[in-house]
């Protein structure tokens, strides 16, 4: 990859064990199912700053220090997960409850970008916290079978986001290029 060229990035959080291999096995299975391939592109994440196009070589000495210190400066928070739901007929993924802590989370590094990260992009959507099961490519004719199967079933979990992650795209898949503890 070109570091002057335009690249994907994103910012998320991604859970511990056992929640990790639990949403990472419900990715696999909704694969599985569907053919739906965009979501197993990426592990079982949060999205706290949507995809974005900067060019790595500007992008990435200005943000990893800035990412970092922020990240020091963060408590945990908790999080909890609550069955499923749909975005649409396009977007199915595991709930993240309402919780005031991943909002104020959310809310501190959109400000901390808008402040020392102009070139990221503002969101334009409210922040719906969520983990993603499959996106955009669901064969429509699959998706009603899809959602009456996750309307039957149950999930619950919780866990500490202590950790934030900086992804590039590599053409192929999402890769992290910088791991950052809340707290220090």
């Amino acid at each position: 990859m070109n570091d002057a060229q335009p690249a994907l990035y994103l910012l998320a959080t991604l859970p511990p064990e056992p929640v990790y291999s639990d949403v990472w096995a419900l990715k696999q299975e909704v694969h599985r199912l569907t053919g739906s391939r965009n979501a197993v592109r990426l592990p079982p994440h949060i999205t706290l700053i949507p995809p974005f196009r900067l060019a790595p070589a500007a992008f990435e000495p200005r943000a990893r220090p800035v990412l970092a210190a922020f990240a020091a400066a963060q408590p945990p928070v908790e999080a909890g997960l609550q069955d499923f739901a749909w975005f649409g007929n396009r977007t199915l993924f595991v709930r993240v409850e309402p919780a005031e802590a991943l909002q104020q989370l959310h809310a501190a590094l959109a400000a901390r970008c808008r402040a020392a990260l102009p070139e990221v992009p503002r969101e334009t959507r409210p922040f719906t916290p969520h983990m993603t099961l499959a996106t955009r490519d669901l064969p429509p004719a699959q998706v009603p079978a899809l959602k009456a199967d996750f309307a039957a079933r149950r999930y619950q979990a919780s866990f500490a986001v202590t950790g934030l992650v900086l992804f590039r795209h590599d053409g192929r898949q999402w890769q992290p290029v910088q791991e950052l503890a809340l707290g220090g």
